[in-house]
């Protein structure tokens, strides 16, 4: 393999540039927006990696660092000419107000690729997988049955509901009336003659599944009401009344499914598949907690903080594969709170041992934390004997229970809550200075005293976990492989797998013994450093490495910067963090990082005090002591709180602009060599270097024509946030290496899994990568992150559509081959190594190990990839599904692109789980996040028509909402030119909500004449149904990342 520098030479027998892209530029339209038709490269120098890709350089201002030899200083460091644009090039270009040419299929005619090859790379091994064949299911006919049970409860009454009316149904013994709707009688097991009764299995909401035909007429309701009693006591108080209809839908051929396993039809059986999956699911419904796809059990539940405990459990769901049906089963956990007396869990959430700490009146901080924890907990009262009624709080009483007053029904006398209980049920309050609890409607003003009332079990706790909370998870669910793999083997009995009538009824069998399944261990890339490292090259050994003998490729220099202690001195004495800078400058020396002022100025503040005054101070202070404008501030936190880091980051993103580094003190106090090194990997790519790269021969697919590998990711608010904002980012390559790469931000209302202006933001990158590579990418590899199953066909119309659009807007005709590949990481598929030899030491399978069958699908392109060495648990694949391949990618091909890019993660000595531009995208997503600032403004709900963009489009006359992070920032490594970035970061301040009220996805709007979803050619945007919050919701503002930051890494 070759191992020169990654800017020279270029590839053995590479055409010279007139005969790659000279004559296919020559013809260029001079109304394209890529501009006229003089090749911006005609000028340069023949060395670079293709033909005409020479890269910017980012260290026009930075020496080289000594040693590395003439030709390589001259190819890496000699700063490049920029060029410039065309005057034909419109830099503020919008999406096209035509249609893409060619029609785009709808999302449910979309046909996937089927899985070219069966690929031969890597050593041939085998793994068990946590997966359970299926040996048998029903080969006839299954009958479907729609359920609708008013008034609507959650999916656990609905099945105790449903067993009332299965019960009559069996047993003949039926005694509701039927209320007209449906047929004069109601079916009785005689209708079936003398076959013996076969119960259905129910989804717990609206689906029933029977393999036979209960005697129901089909698309006619017949209606039954029932009598429901939670309990004894509701027997006595009587039961609640509930109407049940039930009609037939049809029936589910399973002969279908059996087709579609043995690659006979490319056709999937959705409804073969949704009847076997709950099916297998029926039996642990009735007997476990079941949240989505988990089924729990407090058996082995554990005690966290703040009134919390785990549950240990099991996700199942079905899955097909080549020529069986498979059930994946693999442990799960998640928190619900803590069952037990009130009073007792609220002393845990405020931090204390136990009631007995809760002496003195909450002040009002503390009631509102108490509030916020308990609010929507249902409660069992205690003071009341054998009667425990059920109440749901609402709220706390401001006001303790010997001061919370209310009027007596009787006499209309006032009494408070304390005197009450003691003259109603001679209970004397222990604690009558603690609040009491408001249940039901507030209106009604039902006040309970803490001390009388449970919290009931098997309540999810849905709020996200705090930091200490989330460290006891992690340990509780961390488990080695070998203990996973035992849990996985008996939770199959344990789910009553194994004896089960309902399954011996449907005629389905299921195997017990984990699936072994052939797998391949891709070998690892050779990376390669500084040529004068004295060890340039290094194969890595299962997925690691350090810089131990190696300087990285292109090394910064920093002669002004500043370091600020969020403290005091006493916390932080001015030795000690003197003694840290010391040994970070040697560290980055080795490194070939060099630091020119070893001596920068330290300054304290106040970590609860104005922190953007703080950071401004310092970074003055740098910019005084040196006379120059600082590259970095390096800040020393005391913890490792969300609040001071996210503040830190929005104001030196897009207050300041400049480069910071955060270093916890406690590595600061006991810092180590390599501690340094890893900070100075972070310090180079944040200053515009390159730590390393991989040789032109290693990347062939990149290597051989112009072609930008992206990637996309959308994060949505977390789960109980008053904000609806979703945040989306896209990179892109900007070279041969997969080195540099540009992102474009965008904020969104709504939890769409679209990224509803991607044609904008692919035209910033496209227009970036000619801007910085002199040549149109010929194709792309689209690395889409963050998509939800149910979404993923809609998705992939739509953002093709977009992509196209994108396109043809910049040159109309210009279409590069573009391959869609979806990651997903939010998976239950586990491999477990059989041999000692295919392990690592954490006893995980190694890094490179990839199964593209037995586990996979049985005809399309996809494929589990471990790139990643397993540090503690058990390590975690990521599913990789090629859903428009254009690139004609063999199955080696795609496996190697994407197992060599995880080597390229420029912060890690270490082989990363996803590829590294879907993990870019995930970075500038949850970044952006930080750039929000001030209380935002609270407005209705949007709806799906009422889409947000983040900047102005040609093409719908939309504006942003009042945010915006840069709608071009560049991750780094390219430079842009003034004009075009003066008129990318466009600032919107000025712009309002309600110039955008009737905005459409811009590539939608112009293809459809302004009519969303009217073309054939781009799909509407897909909308996943959920209900709008009532109230309002908080649109936040956000700000805009400073132009000095967009030509570097400054998220990493």
């Amino acid at each position: 393999m070759s191992s020169g520098p990654p800017f020279g030479g270029g590839m053995a027998g590479a055409p010279p540039i007139g005969q790659v892209y000279g004559d296919s530029f020559a013809s260029t339209s001079s109304n394209s927006a890529f501009g006229g038709a003089v090749h911006p490269y005609s000028q340069q120098p023949q060395h670079s990696q293709y033909a005409d890709f020479q890269q910017p350089s980012l260290l026009s201002h930075t020496p080289a660092p000594p040693g590395p030899p003439l030709a390589f200083r001259q190819q890496q460091q000699a700063p490049l000419q920029q060029s410039r644009l065309p005057a034909a090039f419109p830099t503020n270009a919008g999406p096209s107000l035509t249609p893409v040419s060619g029609a785009i299929a709808p999302a449910s005619t979309w046909k996937y690729p089927r899985r070219p090859d069966v690929g031969t790379a890597g050593r041939q091994i085998q793994v068990r997988a946590n997966f359970f064949p299926i040996l048998n299911f029903p080969k006839t006919m299954i009958h479907h049955y729609d359920v609708a049970i008013l008034p609507d409860v959650p999916p656990a009454k609905n099945r105790r509901i449903y067993q009332i009316w299965e019960q009559a149904l069996k047993s003949g013994k039926w005694k509701g009336p039927n209320l007209g709707l449906g047929p004069s009688s109601v079916p009785q097991p005689a209708d079936l003659g003398d076959r013996p009764f076969i119960p259905p299995v129910f989804d717990g909401r609206k689906n029933v599944y029977s393999i036979q035909d209960l005697g129901l007429p089909e698309g006619i309701d017949s209606v039954y009401e029932l009598d429901y009693f939670e309990d004894e006591e509701a027997k006595v108080r009587g039961g609640r009344k509930f109407t049940m209809a039930i009609r037939k839908v049809g029936e589910i051929d399973m002969q279908r499914l059996a087709a579609f396993l043995e690659g006979r039809t490319g056709e999937t059986p959705y409804d073969c598949m949704a009847a076997m999956d709950i099916l297998l699911r029926h039996r642990p419904s009735l007997t476990y907690t079941t949240i989505g796809r988990c089924f729990y059990t407090a058996d082995s539940a554990t005690t966290i903080a703040n009134g919390a405990q785990l549950w240990q459990g099991f996700h199942q769901s079905v899955r097909p594969a080549q020529g069986q049906m498979l059930i994946n089963l693999d442990v799960s956990a998640t928190a619900f709170y803590q069952p037990g007396p009130v009073v007792e869990i609220v002393a845990r959430i405020l931090g204390r041992h136990d009631a007995s700490e809760l002496r003195t009146p909450l002040n009002e901080r503390d009631r509102q934390k108490v509030e916020k924890a308990l609010k929507g907990l249902k409660i069992v009262v205690t003071h009341r004997g054998q009667i425990r009624r059920k109440f749901r709080i609402s709220k706390i009483t401001s006001t303790p229970a010997n001061r919370t007053m209310f009027a007596l029904e009787e006499s209309g006398a006032e009494t408070s809550v304390a005197g009450f209980f003691q003259s109603k049920y001679n209970h004397t309050l222990y604690f009558p200075h603690l609040p009491c609890l408001v249940v039901g409607d507030p209106a009604r003003q039902v006040f309970l005293p803490l001390e009388v009332c449970d919290i009931m079990a098997g309540q999810r706790h849905l709020r996200k976990l705090n930091e200490k909370q989330t460290a006891e998870m992690i340990k509780f669910t961390c488990q080695p492989p070998h203990v996973r793999s035992n849990k996985i083997s008996a939770g199959i009995t344990l789910l009553q797998q194994r004896d089960n009538e309902y399954l011996r009824d449907f005629g389905v069998q299921i195997g017990h013994e984990m699936a072994i399944v052939n797998a391949r261990v891709l070998p690892a890339p050779s990376i390669s450093y500084h040529p004068a490292s004295k060890e340039p090259i290094i194969t890595p050994r299962e997925g690691a490495w350090n810089l131990r003998d190696k300087m990285v490729a292109q090394g910064v220099t920093i002669r002004s910067w500043s370091v600020i202690a969020f403290g005091q001195e006493h916390d932080y004495p001015i030795g000690a963090i003197q003694k840290f800078v010391t040994l970070l400058v040697q560290t980055c020396e080795e490194c070939g990082v060099f630091i020119a002022n070893r001596q920068p100025p330290i300054s304290y503040a106040n970590p609860h005090g104005n922190i953007e005054k703080a950071l401004i101070d310092a970074y003055m202070l740098g910019g005084q002591s040196f006379s120059e404008r600082p590259q970095l501030v390096v800040c020393i936190l005391p913890n490792t709180g969300v609040p001071l880091y996210a503040e830190i980051k929005r104001v030196s993103d897009t207050v300041i602009g400049v480069a910071t580094q955060c270093v916890q003190a406690k590595h600061m106090f006991a810092a180590k060599r390599q501690y340094c090194a890893n900070v100075c990997l972070k310090l180079n790519v944040k200053l515009g270097g390159m730590n390393s790269y991989l040789s032109n021969t290693q990347l062939p697919f990149i290597a051989e024509r112009p072609t930008i590998i992206i990637g996309a990711d959308m994060t949505h608010p977390t789960p109980g946030s008053a904000s609806n904002q979703s945040i989306a980012a896209v990179v892109g390559s900007m070279d041969a290496q997969c080195s540099r790469f540009a992102a474009s931000i965008r904020v969104q209302k709504g939890k769409s899994d679209s990224i509803r202006d991607l044609s904008g933001m692919i035209i910033e990158l496209l227009k970036t990568f000619y801007q910085t590579c002199g040549a149109k990418p010929e194709r792309m590899v689209y690395y889409r992150d963050g998509i939800a199953d149910p979404h993923v066909a809609e998705v992939l119309a739509y953002e093709t559509a977009a992509i196209r659009q994108a396109c043809d807007t910049l040159e109309p005709g210009y279409c590069p081959t573009i391959t869609f590949v979806v990651v997903q990481k939010r998976h239950h598929a586990r491999f477990f190594p059989i041999r000692k030899e295919d392990s690592d030491r954490s006893g995980n399978i190694l890094p490179g190990t990839a199964i593209a069958h037995g586990v996979t699908h049985p005809s399309e392109f996809d494929f589990y990839l471990c790139s990643h060495p397993g540090l503690q648990g058990t390590s975690k694949p990521t599913h990789y599904h090629v859903l428009l391949d254009e690139n004609k990618f063999t199955s080696d091909g795609m496996l190697e692109l994407t197992y060599r890019l995880c080597y390229l993660y420029c912060r890690a000595t270490r082989s990363v789980s996803v590829v590294p531009p879907a993990y870019y995208a995930h970075l500038v997503a949850a970044r952006a996040r930080f750039h929000a600032f001030g209380e935002g403004t609270w407005e209705l709900p949007a709806t799906k028509d009422h889409l947000i963009f983040t900047k102005k489009s040609a093409s719908a006359a939309a504006a942003a909402e009042p945010y915006v992070a840069s709608p071009l920032t560049p991750v780094g490594g390219m430079a842009t030119g003034a004009e075009f970035g003066d008129n990318l970061h466009t600032s919107l301040s000025s712009l309002s909500l309600s110039s955008i009220q009737s905005a459409q996805i811009p590539s939608v709007a112009a293809a459809a004449g302004g009519k969303p979803g009217a073309s054939a050619n781009v799909p509407p945007t897909p909308w996943n149904g959920r209900k709008a919050k009532d109230g309002p919701v908080r649109v936040m503002n956000y700000g805009t990342v400073k132009e000095e930051l967009s030509r570097v890494m400054y998220f990493m």
